[in-house]
């Protein structure tokens, strides 16, 4: 019977040192027994290239790394909307593997999407465009020109843009679209997807064009870690750690 655990939005910083504990304890009790962790995005808070030593992050990593060689946990992890330059070098250094955003796998024989969630907040238009400007692989390139120290004032100045921007706008411009929710159901021909981002942790069910759809938001790790964990005859329930 197979075992699939799914995170995200955990926004693992050395100034938030509970959160990387909480994390390290949850790979040996929690993700230890199970054969696949998918990650789906938002893992770190800000990651701006794998040329950065991020000594504060070695626990991490090496929690991540035993999981991978002393559990043979498969681990695979999707970019989100802070840690999108997450690369090659440090997926093997790590044992991980990168996979795209959406990601098709099989669960519980239901055809399911797997999606960090920023691309179906469509309402907010000025985050979609520094979306589609940041992963643009020349920028990205361009990006890592720079020194490091160079970076992460980029990614200060980001972030308070990004904070600033959040200030007064409506609550269901940071969520999900509706419409568009329904048409990644129909076009990706699913009837299940999970996602993470918008920190609302909730299973929704509705019906679009006849088939009853699940979609299930992950929840963030500020307080606690949350997860959810699927096997072939497992309710599908998000969980607290």
């Amino acid at each position: 019977m197979k075992d699939t655990v799914f995170i995200s939005d955990l926004h693992l910083l050395p100034q938030r040192p509970e959160v990387i504990d909480l994390f390290i304890r949850f790979t040996k009790e929690i993700a230890s027994s199970a054969d696949t962790l998918y990650i789906l995005g938002d893992f770190l808070e800000v990651w701006w290239g794998d040329d950065d030593p991020a000594v504060e992050y070695q626990p991490v990593f090496n929690a991540l790394t035993n999981l991978a060689t002393e559990n043979n946990t498969e681990i695979y992890l999707m970019h989100g909307n802070r840690d999108f330059m997450i690369g090659d070098v440090l997926a093997e250094q790590c044992h991980f593997k990168i996979i795209d955003d959406p990601h098709k796998i099989t669960v519980q024989n239901r055809d399911c999407l797997l999606m960090h969630g920023d691309t179906l907040c469509t309402d907010d238009i000025e985050y979609q465009k520094f979306r589609q400007m940041v992963r643009n692989p020349q920028w990205q390139q361009q990006a890592l020109t720079k020194t490091l120290e160079e970076r992460f004032q980029l990614a200060k100045s980001i972030r308070e843009k990004s904070q600033h921007s959040t200030i007064g706008k409506e609550e269901f411009i940071m969520d999900v679209n509706q419409n568009d929710t329904d048409k990644a159901f129909t076009d990706n021909h699913v009837d299940l997807i999970i996602h993470g981002h918008t920190h609302r942790p909730a299973i929704h069910k509705k019906m679009i064009n006849g088939q009853e759809t699940t979609r299930i938001v992950l929840g963030d790790w500020h307080d606690t870690g949350s997860y959810l964990r699927i096997n072939d005859s497992s309710e599908l329930e998000l969980q607290s750690f």
